[in-house]
């Protein structure tokens, strides 16, 4: 996560980054840090983020799960996580989720394949996280 996104999201949330700060469980001066580029946004804080912003978001509208949005086959469901837990609107916040019948490695390249899942972008507001 840039530091450009983490500060929309801050503010996407209407929150001051000492709000943020509590409610990440973080500093105010790491999301200073976050904000200013002088650290990195670690995984944990970026995955707290984007959930503040989905339960923001949501609609209350009923969306396919992604299996059927992405028409995965059954031994593909049988692999992922989202499938296991009956997650399918949250599969992008999952780890081990099991996206085109592969597993990402790592939350950077699973996200990376999120932001370009019509399943992420219907659940996260696009002017935080556009796809690259």
């Amino acid at each position: 996560m840039e530091a450009r996104e983490f500060s929309q999201a801050r503010h996407e949330l209407g929150k001051t980054q000492n709000q943020i700060a509590r409610l990440l469980c973080v500093s105010p001066k790491a999301v200073q840090s976050f904000e200013q580029e002088w650290r990195k946004v670690p995984a944990s804080v970026e995955r707290q983020l984007m959930f503040l912003l989905y339960l923001k978001n949501a609609s209350g509208d009923i969306v396919s799960p992604c299996w059927e949005t992405k028409d995965c086959p059954g031994e593909w469901r049988k692999e992922c996580a989202a499938w296991e837990f009956r997650a399918g609107n949250l599969c992008w916040f999952i780890n081990g989720t099991n996206c085109r019948g592969m597993q990402s490695d790592c939350w950077q390249n699973k996200l990376e394949t999120c932001r370009q899942c019509e399943v992420f972008q219907s659940v996260l507001p696009p002017q935080v996280y556009r796809p690259f």
